[in-house]
């Protein structure tokens, strides 16, 4: 048994990754999966598509690998993060949707918290904002909707967990119910100092706290598969949530060392080490990974739209059929102008955390076309990621003026969008030969548990370059774009 099964189950996918004693992609499958939009700022999952999406992907991933059950040593998972589930204990039927990470309902909710003060002890116990994106407050709108569910839920009849909790659950048939220490860092009700739920947290939101999963670290024994699914009993061994999953698959175990992983969103991690650094400029304190009862802090900044801005290109404007046209429509764009989108379009995360705002585009003209919104598109991640490292660079003097980041995700495979975002951020931008980090993260996490893959040092030796993008913008247009980019988020912020 010398391979290791990835779950990545994400927000616009399911994938499942069969990678082999080197740690080399063995074989992959991926499934689409299906979003709704029941109303504005509302973003929900089916939770049987989460689940069908990911045993099917597991199924043809360990099929097109030639392989058998016999051949994988163990399944680490990895997750979108925040998007809560809650599901009847005795049936595992789901009683709603899952409410995604990207959904604003509970906006009014949190300028609540905010306006009665609450907001400073959620923050001194989780490193986290009374902000929507969190798990928490999603939750206790379901509690608060669903007939009779805060009394079932105090009964015991009602689980809550994140993704990786509820497919655990349906991997095991109900035989566990648990979670790792990154994604209950997520959820706004988890004391990342203390390591366990917040009694007082949960009393403030009315959540019963009976209903949430058990915690461990993200190298740990989660429990076995059904044998019906694979063919015999696999023990999970690893889960960690997707940007952590990906600051481990970067191998980023020093503090200082920095990574941006661009997906549906962005999100750029900072390893601080053993101090959970708390922020003062709206960063997220957050637990970069946690071995052996010990937990890794980092701070975190949050985009809510960075893969999704081109996605938007696609299924919105209806101007490109496939993601790989946005790079030759961007080099094509004319260069004298600027036209410059904010893409808000669920709000503003780091480090601005505005829920209310939408999105907005500045600087058309007459001759502007789908090459300058291409173009547009591309340059607002790198404006957003420099948001966050300058914010960053304000919390913690240990990140240097000039440190160097690594990437990951769909988007970095675009040499146009990480040029432009080195030269924005003046600073080097390291890629990966693997990009898939994410998933080899929560590979290396049960790969190392299930004593097949090397020890922490040893894995971080095996990185990697492919290539490295270093600044070449003049150092006046730089400041002349971005000065351009914080005036039209000032504008977008005041609408």
């Amino acid at each position: 048994m010398t391979h290791i099964l990835a779950i990545d189950q994400g927000t616009t996918s399911s994938r499942a990754i069969v990678f082999d004693g080197e740690m080399k992609i063995r074989s992959s499958a991926q499934e689409e999966l299906p979003q709704r939009f029941p109303d504005s700022g509302w973003v929900e999952h089916d939770p049987g598509d989460l689940w069908s999406t990911t045993a099917g992907t597991c199924r043809a991933a360990i099929e097109k690998a030639g392989l058998g059950p016999d051949d994988i040593a163990a399944i680490g998972i990895t997750n979108q993060r925040e998007t809560v589930v809650v599901w009847d204990k005795a049936t595992g039927e789901p009683i709603y949707n899952a409410i995604v990470w990207q959904d604003r309902r509970t906006a009014d909710y949190c300028r609540k918290l905010r306006d009665a003060g609450h907001d400073k002890m959620i923050t001194a116990k989780t490193g986290l904002l009374a902000d929507p994106y969190f798990s928490g407050t999603k939750l206790k709108w379901i509690l608060d909707h669903v007939e009779g569910s805060r009394a079932r839920a105090k009964n015991g009849e009602l689980l809550f967990g994140t993704v990786d909790s509820f497919l655990i659950w349906k991997l095991t048939g109900g035989a566990a119910h648990v979670t790792d220490a990154t994604n209950a860092a997520r959820t706004s009700l988890y004391d990342i100092h203390k390591g366990r739920w917040s009694t007082s947290i949960c009393e403030l939101f009315d959540i019963p706290l009976q209903m949430l999963p058990e915690g461990k670290d993200c190298a740990a024994d989660f429990g076995t598969t059904r044998p019906d699914l694979f063919g015999r009993p696999i023990p999970i061994l690893g889960v960690a949530g997707d940007q952590q999953a990906a600051t481990i698959g970067q191998a980023c175990f020093e503090p200082g060392m920095l990574k941006s992983t661009y997906g549906t969103g962005c999100f750029a991690l900072l390893n601080t080490g053993e101090t959970a650094v708390a922020s003062h400029n709206r960063l997220l304190t957050t637990i970069a990974y946690q071995l052996d009862g010990k937990p890794t802090y980092a701070l975190e900044g949050s985009i809510f739209v960075a893969g999704a801005v081109v996605q938007w290109l696609r299924d919105g404007l209806k101007i490109i059929r496939d993601a790989a046209e946005t790079q030759p429509l961007a080099e094509q764009a004319d260069p004298n102008q600027n036209v410059v989108l904010v893409p808000a379009f669920v709000g503003l995360g780091a480090p601005y955390w505005n829920a209310e705002c939408r999105g907005a585009v500045f600087g058309l003209t007459r001759n502007s076309g789908p090459e300058e919104y291409a173009k547009a598109a591309l340059e607002s991640v790198g404006y957003q990621t420099r948001d966050l490292l300058e914010a960053m660079q304000a919390d913690w003097q240990g990140s240097g003026a000039r440190a160097t980041l690594r990437v990951d995700g769909g988007m970095s495979a675009s040499d146009w969008a990480m040029q432009f975002l080195s030269d924005v951020i003046d600073a080097p931008v390291d890629r990966p030969q693997v990009l898939e980090t994410t998933a080899l993260g929560a590979a290396w996490l049960a790969g190392q548990r299930a004593g097949i893959y090397p020890d922490q040092a040893d894995f971080a030796k095996g990185w990697a370059l492919e290539r490295q993008f270093s600044p070449q913008m003049d150092a006046g247009d730089r400041s002349a774009k971005y000065a351009a980019w914080k005036r039209a988020v000032d504008a977008t912020l005041r609408f």
